[in-house]
C-alpha cells in the first residue's frame, strides 16, 4: 500500500491531529488554525480544509472497516431516524441508523424522505451489515412502505419513546453544523456526516457512565489506535 502522506511536507502526526480536531470538536477552520498556531504549528485554514477533505473520509473508512470486522451488527437492534438540514434555503434530510448502544452505523443524505429514499437507505444498510431483524423507526410512513418492499414489516417496531436512542446522535452533528455555519452542498453534507459519525464513535467512551480511571484508559487506547490509522 502506498503511503498517503508521501507528497506532504507536514508529518502524518500533524495531519491526523488537524483532522481529528476539526471533525471531532465543534471548531471552525480558523479556530483550528489559531489553536495549532499557539502550539507552534503554523498552517493556513485552507490547509485544514484540504486535509480533512482528503484524509477525513479515509480515516473514517478505516474505522468502519475495523468495527465491521470485529463486531456482529446483524444480531443487534437497529434504530432509524432522520433530521432536516437546510442547504442554500432548501430542506434536505439526513437519515441515521444507530445500534442498541447508540453508535452510529450509517448516515445518508437525501433531498426527499419518501418511500424511495427510505428504501435506498435500508438497502445501503443491508449491503454493509447484512439483513436485520428488529428495526425501530419513527412514525414516518415511508419506513413502513419501504419495509413492505424488503419483506420486513413484521419486525418493524414503532413507538413514542422507543426511538430515543436514535435521537441523541443528532446532537453532536447539530453542534458541528452550527460551528461551520451550515453546509453549501448535499455532497459536502454526506461526506462530512459520514466522517463525523465514524470518528465520533471512535472517541465516544460514555464519560458519564465510567469511572475516571477507566475513561482515561479507553481514551488513551483510542488515541493510540488513531495514530496507527493509515500509518
Amino acid at each position: 500500500m502506498r503511503n498517503p502522506f508521501r507528497y506532504f511536507n507536514s508529518s502524518p502526526e500533524v495531519i491526523r491531529l488537524v483532522v481529528m480536531m476539526y471533525i471531532r470538536y465543534p471548531l471552525s477552520l480558523r479556530q483550528v488554525e489559531d489553536i495549532l498556531f499557539e502550539r507552534g504549528i503554523d498552517i493556513c485554514h485552507e490547509t485544514v480544509r484540504f486535509w480533512w477533505n482528503r484524509f477525513g473520509p479515509m480515516f473514517a473508512a478505516e474505522i468502519r472497516k475495523r468495527r465491521i470486522q470485529t463486531r456482529s451488527f446483524s444480531h443487534w437492534r437497529w434504530q432509524l431516524d432522520e433530521v432536516f438540514v437546510r442547504i442554500n434555503g432548501e430542506t434536505h434530510y439526513l437519515w441515521r441508523a444507530v445500534d442498541h448502544e447508540g453508535e452510529v452505523l450509517e448516515v445518508f443524505a437525501t433531498k426527499r424522505r419518501d418511500r424511495k429514499a427510505a428504501l435506498k437507505f435500508l438497502k445501503r444498510m443491508m449491503k454493509r451489515y447484512g439483513r436485520q431483524g428488529p428495526i425501530v423507526t419513527g412514525r414516518l410512513r415511508s419506513y413502513g412502505a419501504a419495509m413492505k418492499v424488503i419483506g420486513n414489516v413484521a419486525n418493524q417496531e414503532c413507538g413514542r419513546w422507543l426511538n430515543n436512542r436514535a435521537e441523541n446522535p443528532h446532537q453532536p452533528f447539530r453542534r458541528r453544523e452550527q460551528a461551520i455555519q451550515r453546509f453549501r452542498a448535499a455532497r459536502t453534507l454526506q461526506k462530512f456526516a459520514a466522517a463525523h459519525a465514524s470518528i465520533h464513535n471512535h472517541f465516544n467512551h460514555d464519560r458519564h457512565l465510567n469511572h475516571r480511571n477507566i475513561f482515561k484508559q479507553n481514551r488513551a487506547a483510542a488515541l493510540a489506535e488513531w495514530r496507527q490509522l493509515a500509518a
